[in-house]
């Protein structure tokens, strides 16, 4: 019965219409123009955005021509080293002198360049084919240096031309000196083995080095220059280090990769 009465009572009182209806508080509006506001922003970055990323791997500075091993191409007992470690020769120098039942021969350069390592010693018995010496490629005193990063091969279609890379040189202080910057030349896009990395190297170890985590490429790196250092290259640091550098001196390159976009859109 009671609730009948609220009924009838309910039934014979005017509509409140003109009573205005509350759709939110001021405080919910503020709220949901922010998260609209964020979900826009979210989109248009999703979009329009990219996501940058790099790249380390180990390196060495060269002078870009590579090295080469020179061989003796006589058996004998080694009478005398005519050349010493870091001495620049033209081609067809004098390095050693072999003495052979036939008598006494002289190995010579095969290319012009630096001698980076003697193998041969005075009295040592070598034979035909021996690996003597290590001759860096160097036509001219001035050649400059460049720096070669073996990258693992998964991420060479990654690296765009002309990328920047910056090098930690063993040789010098990264706290006091900062790294060498430089870009990418050029990407050799087949994978490097042990024996192709000794060969351009001179180097057998530095081709066990390079490929013990699997077979890179090698990308050659122009490291950029600067007449306001003593290095003469430019360093993140304003003087660099001050004293040259070395060629055959490891580094670690970190190179940044072509920027990746944060969603991948799928067209039908």
């Amino acid at each position: 019965m009671q609730f009948r009465q609220q009924a009838l009572a309910k039934l014979q009182s005017p509509e409140e219409l003109d009573l205005p209806v509350r759709l939110a508080r001021p405080q919910g509006w503020l709220a949901l123009l922010v998260t609209v506001l964020v979900v826009a922003a979210a989109t248009v970055w999703a979009v329009t955005g990219s996501v940058a990323s790099t790249v380390g791997a180990p390196a060495i500075l060269t002078h870009g021509q590579g090295s080469y091993i020179l061989q003796s191409p006589v058996s004998g007992q080694v009478t005398a080293v005519l050349a010493r470690q870091g001495q620049r020769l033209a081609a067809d120098s004098p390095v050693l002198k072999v003495r052979t039942g036939q008598g006494e021969s002289v190995v010579r350069t095969v290319a012009p360049g630096r001698i980076t390592t003697l193998a041969a010693t005075i009295g040592q018995i070598i034979q035909t084919g021996a690996d003597v010496a290590a001759v860096e490629k160097i036509a001219h005193a001035s050649d400059p240096l460049y720096a070669t990063v073996y990258v693992p091969a998964e991420n060479a279609t990654a690296i765009p031309a002309n990328a920047p890379v910056d090098l930690t040189v063993s040789s010098v202080s990264t706290q006091e000196y900062g790294v060498l910057r430089g870009h990418v030349k050029s990407v050799d896009r087949t994978a490097q083995s042990a024996q192709s990395i000794a060969a351009f190297l001179g180097d057998g170890q530095l081709g066990e080095q390079f490929t013990k985590d699997g077979r890179p490429v090698a990308v050659l790196v122009r490291l950029d220059t600067s007449s306001a250092t003593r290095s003469g290259y430019h360093w993140s640091s304003a003087d660099g280090p001050p004293y040259a550098l070395d060629s055959m001196t490891l580094a670690t390159g970190s190179i940044r990769l072509a920027d990746q976009r944060p969603v991948d859109w799928l067209l039908p």
